[in-house]
């Protein structure tokens, strides 16, 4: 058992700061269903495993060159970031994917601060088979406890990249990948006019959208026609719906 006043203990607590995860490039990763994702996946690196004393590990996980830590009770509550801990953490070390941009379709992200929005978005993007996902400046951080959790190990699947939209865009228009934003003041999509190969979509802010600089970079601004009385949809909802209409497995299949 190791003790609070243990310096591990003392960085792992700390790591529940955003600052200090980017500082030490270190994650926690909380629940077993995530952390079994850790285990399996080569696209993150597993550094650690903290058990609660009276949790058991699965026989079948290979943890080999994983140090595994039993704390206390108390010690496991106080390192947990949920309600109702499932009593396994995972220490993770931040990968830094390099992807190269001349084909394939891609979600943008601008300013959402939502952390359970961000971890829809990029599970939806998961669904969706899409080739990576960036996060422009103002966005929550992506390894944020809730974000992590709500995009049920979608981080594991496919790149989450934070970097400047800007420049993203740039590199979309020099490979031809149509990018389209989506905006309260775009265009209505139509229904035979999606069914995209390649293409990048920008979701922006809860409340605000996508930044205006950033949009009037798009070549397309686009809406979802909505026949109710609500003045705009959850982004993340929106995202899917988008995401279904510029899929090759939309609409323009039908």
């Amino acid at each position: 058992m190791v003790s609070m006043q243990n310096e591990k203990v003392k960085l792992w607590k700390k790591l529940k700061i955003r600052k200090w995860r980017e500082k030490e490039q270190t994650y926690l990763l909380e629940g077993p269903h995530l952390v079994q994702e850790a285990v399996f996946s080569a696209r993150h690196l597993l550094s650690a495993v903290l058990i609660d004393e009276a949790f058991h590990l699965p026989a079948d996980w290979l943890l080999d060159d994983v140090e595994v830590y039993q704390v206390t009770h108390k010690i496991f509550t106080e390192l947990s970031q949920t309600e109702t801990p499932q009593g396994i953490i995972g220490v993770c070390k931040m990968v830094q994917p390099s992807v190269t941009i001349h084909q394939g379709r891609y979600l943008l992200i601008d300013g959402v601060q939502d952390p359970g929005n961000l971890g829809t978005l990029i599970r939806t993007a998961d669904a969706f088979g899409l080739d990576a996902v960036f996060l422009g400046e103002g966005c929550v951080d992506g390894y944020n406890g809730k974000t992590l959790r709500s995009a049920q190990g979608s981080h594991f699947h496919l790149p989450v990249i934070h970097r400047s939209l800007f420049d993203v865009v740039a590199e979309m228009k020099k490979h031809r990948i149509p990018v389209f934003g989506s905006s309260l003041q775009g265009e209505n999509m139509k229904k035979n006019a999606g069914g995209k190969k390649d293409f990048a979509l920008i979701v922006g802010n809860e409340g605000n959208g996508a930044q205006p600089e950033l949009l009037a970079e798009t070549d397309e601004e686009i809406k979802i026609p909505m026949a109710g009385r609500a003045e705009s949809m959850n982004v993340a909802v929106a995202a899917g719906i988008l995401l279904y209409w510029l899929s090759a497995e939309g609409l323009a299949t039908e």
